[in-house]
């Protein structure tokens, strides 16, 4: 009987020691300063990890064996839509679905530009990649029915 009200008693001290630390965490996380970047490779708002221009570009280059001259041409590009997509993540004045549509249109706009640098093999390849990553996106953002089932 000492024994069971021992191991209660620690339960109940773990338990409230693991409610006390991620109550900490989530306090820690909303007072964090506005407007404050978060580290590069960071998990964003969703879980999607926001990689810097360097990255994507050492990525890209591992995926599609790009050369020297064409990791140059890409990088402006990434550059340039990771500077966008920042400043529409700040963006407090549109709508969740106005900066869904930003968001697409910053990537389709890049990507159209980074085809361009790429050889048909290399296209091929990075199409099917975004293809995928288009399905992952749509499977991901499908709402559930939510309902009875007729």
């Amino acid at each position: 009987m000492k024994n069971q009200l021992s191991r209660l008693a620690l339960s109940s001290l773990l338990a409230a020691g693991l409610t006390l630390s991620s109550a900490a965490a989530f306090a820690q996380q909303d007072n964090a300063a506005p407007g404050a970047q978060p580290p590069a490779n960071s998990q964003g708002q969703w879980g999607h990890k926001h990689l810097d221009p360097d990255q994507q570009v050492a990525h890209m280059a591992k995926r599609y064996s790009l050369t020297s001259d064409q990791q140059a041409q890409i990088k402006p590009i990434l550059a340039n839509q990771h500077q966008q997509m920042q400043a529409l993540r700040q963006d407090t004045t549109l709508s969740r679905e106005d900066k869904m549509a930003k968001f697409k249109s910053i990537r389709e706009d890049s990507s159209s530009k980074i085809q361009a640098v790429l050889n048909d093999t290399q296209k091929q390849k990075f199409v099917a990649d975004q293809q995928r990553r288009q399905e992952r996106m749509q499977e991901h953002n499908a709402a559930p029915t939510g309902g009875p089932t007729a």
